[in-house]
């Protein structure tokens, strides 16, 4: 659902939490072939499915987001943008607000949805954000950020093996996701204390 996508201070949510936005520029160590991986979604996508090398799983996890936040509009870039620093100062009625702006701009924006659902998170608003994750995912269904964040509230509301789920397909998306297998693991054995 919404956790590794917006890093906030002090917040650790796998898939919620990117930087929205304002990606850091590929390091000047990175090698040539490293600069040359694929523009594409599916292609990038498909060289994270491949990929054994971290460092690069790394660089392509942040090209996929880089992707989902390009709107190929100015305005909409600036909303987001302007979203995202309201949303960290925690003015969240406003961020929501504004996010809003933009899905009526733009409703098949996947990213719009998603920042909405990060913020309606944070406001403890998990059904609205819920519905947004699921209007993320029917546009972008390997937004490991979105299912990550969906897992994240499953287990917030102790509905295990809906969080086991989600955090399953978003591995599925993204098997280098910070946490994830550990995450599995917890959940696989809070599920098998509860049977017990």
């Amino acid at each position: 659902m919404i956790c590794a996508l917006l890093a906030l201070p002090g917040l650790a949510l796998p898939g919620l939490a990117q930087p929205a936005l304002a990606q850091p520029v590929l390091a000047q160590t990175e090698t040539a072939a490293a600069v040359k991986t694929p523009a594409t979604l599916d292609e990038l996508f498909e060289k994270l499915q491949e990929t054994g090398n971290p460092i690069e799983a790394k660089q392509l996890e942040r090209r996929i987001w880089e992707a989902w936040g390009k709107s190929d509009s100015d305005t909409l870039e600036a909303l987001m943008q302007g979203g995202v620093t309201v949303m960290e100062k925690g003015d969240y009625k406003r961020a929501v607000d504004i996010f809003s702006t933009v899905i009526e701009l733009k409703p098949d924006f996947a990213e719009g949805y998603n920042k909405r659902a990060t913020v309606r998170f944070l406001a403890g608003d998990y059904a609205g954000s819920v519905a947004d994750i699921e209007r993320t995912l029917k546009l972008e269904p390997r937004h490991f950020g979105a299912l990550a964040g969906l897992g994240t509230i499953m287990e917030r509301l102790d509905n295990l093996p809906e969080a086991l789920r989600a955090w399953r397909r978003a591995l599925a998306a993204n098997p280098h996701l910070t946490d994830g297998a550990e995450k599995l693991k917890e959940l696989r054995r809070r599920i098998d204390a509860k049977t017990l």
